[in-house]
C-alpha cells in the first residue's frame, strides 16, 4: 500500500480530511508519517489522537536546506511515496523538490495562478474578482507554481469578507485535496508541459 507523508504547520483541517478519506478508503494509502516544524501546531495533536506516528521536527535556528536534510530522513525512514503539503508553512528548498520530483502535493487557496503566496483570500477580495476558488498542485522549486492536478472554483460574494470567503473555499480543499491525492497515487494522469492531464 502507498504511505503518505503529511507536512503541517497548524491546525490540521487538511490533514483532517485526508485522515478521514484514508480511513474510508476513498485514498488508496495509509498514513506513514506526520512531520510538523512547530511542536504545539494542533494538527500534530490531532495526529497523535488519531494513533498515527507523528514526528516534532522545529525549524527554528536552521536555514532552509539544513532543516530540510533532516525532514528527508524522516520521510525516508518512514518509506513515504508522496508527500502532502496541509497547512505546511515553509518553503520547500530546491534539494528537497528534486529528491520528491513529482512526489510532492500542496493545496492552495487560490485559483493559480493568480494570488500566489499568503493571504491569497484577502488578495481576491482587494483585487474584486467574481470567483476565488483553490487549487491542487505539485510542487515544484518555485513557490505556488507547479502544474495543476485539480482546482475548484468558489463564487465571491458581495459582502464576502476574508473570513466568510476562506470559509467557502477550505470546504472546497478539503473536497478536492483527497480527490486529487486519490488521481496522483492511482496513475491516473499523465504531464505535457505544465498540463496535467486525466488519463483513466
Amino acid at each position: 500500500m502507498k504511505r503518505l507523508g503529511i507536512l503541517l504547520s497548524g491546525r490540521g483541517s487538511n490533514f483532517e480530511a485526508i485522515a478521514a478519506n484514508v480511513a474510508a478508503g476513498r485514498i488508496p494509502a495509509e498514513i506513514a508519517v506526520v512531520v510538523s516544524n512547530r511542536a504545539g501546531a494542533p494538527g500534530l495533536a490531532i495526529a497523535r489522537d488519531k494513533g498515527l506516528p507523528t514526528v516534532a521536527l522545529p525549524s527554528g535556528g536552521f536555514d532552509r536546506e539544513t532543516y530540510d536534510v533532516q525532514l528527508r530522513a524522516v520521510l525516508d525512514e518512514a518509506h513515504v511515496d508522496l508527500v502532502c503539503l496541509a497547512g505546511y508553512m515553509r518553503l520547500l528548498s530546491a534539494g528537497f523538490v528534486r529528491a520528491y520530483e513529482r512526489r510532492v502535493l500542496n493545496i492552495h487557496p487560490s485559483l493559480l495562478p493568480a494570488f500566489p503566496g499568503l493571504d491569497a483570500q484577502a488578495q481576491a477580495l482587494e483585487h474584486g474578482v467574481k470567483i476565488a476558488g483553490c487549487t491542487v498542485h505539485f510542487v515544484d522549486e518555485y513557490l505556488d507554481a507547479g502544474p495543476i492536478v485539480m482546482q475548484a472554483g468558489v463564487d465571491v460574494l458581495d459582502g464576502d469578507t476574508v473570513q466568510s470567503l476562506s470559509a467557502r473555499i477550505l470546504a472546497e480543499e478539503h473536497r478536492i485535496y483527497s480527490l486529487a491525492i486519490a488521481r496522483v497515487l492511482r496513475g491516473q494522469y499523465k504531464i505535457d508541459g505544465r498540463r496535467v492531464i486525466s488519463a483513466f
